[in-house]
């Protein structure tokens, strides 16, 4: 007996990245998140949901943060950033970097749990950067707090990508502690 289809002719699907929706902090911690990060984790997810990437990791926040938040951008030397992003781009188109359907863990931060949707390493860079924010006195936590967040993990893939464009992660968390 043949089952009825949906009117598109379809019928049932489910999307790979369900969980993608849900984010690694609290709610009220969401509240706090400048609308500049806001939009840069909405970039991130429909980066990973484009990609086919089953979770936002470290590469897709650092992409959107480049080309969302000129308050990052500052950070970074002439030609940084086109670099950064011709990598990025790759990645994003199958070439170059290859982590599709792999889970980002670098083992370097403490694993975030729960956290569907997320790399431990993007979640963990997350509460990184709250944490960051809240040592600044800030109520917001901005883009700055996310990159900073993110260069300190050495073994993210973020930071993968910004030494393969010649960037060092210190020198842009030391350019964030002068700014």
């Amino acid at each position: 007996m043949l089952r009825p289809i949906g009117t598109d002719g379809v019928g049932d699907v489910h999307s790979p990245t369900p969980a993608a929706e849900s984010g690694p902090i609290s709610t009220a911690a969401d509240a706090r998140l400048s609308a500049e990060l806001t939009s840069v984790v909405a970039g991130a997810r429909r980066r990973a949901l484009r990609d086919g990437d089953r979770h936002i990791d470290t590469a897709h926040l650092l992409h959107s943060l480049l080309e969302s938040d000129p308050g990052v951008r500052v950070l970074f030397s002439s030609g940084q950033v086109a670099r950064l992003l011709g990598y990025l781009v790759q990645r994003s188109i199958g070439y170059g970097l290859q982590w599709q359907g792999t889970v980002e863990d670098s083992g370097a931060v403490p694993l975030v749990r729960d956290q569907a949707g997320w790399s431990p390493a993007a979640a963990g860079a997350m509460e990184a950067a709250l944490v960051r924010a809240d040592g600044r006195g800030a109520r917001q936590v901005g883009g700055v707090d996310l990159l900073v967040a993110l260069a300190r993990n050495a073994e993210c893939r973020a930071v993968e990508v910004l030494g393969r464009a010649g960037v060092d992660p210190k020198a842009l968390i030391a350019a964030a502690a002068t700014d």
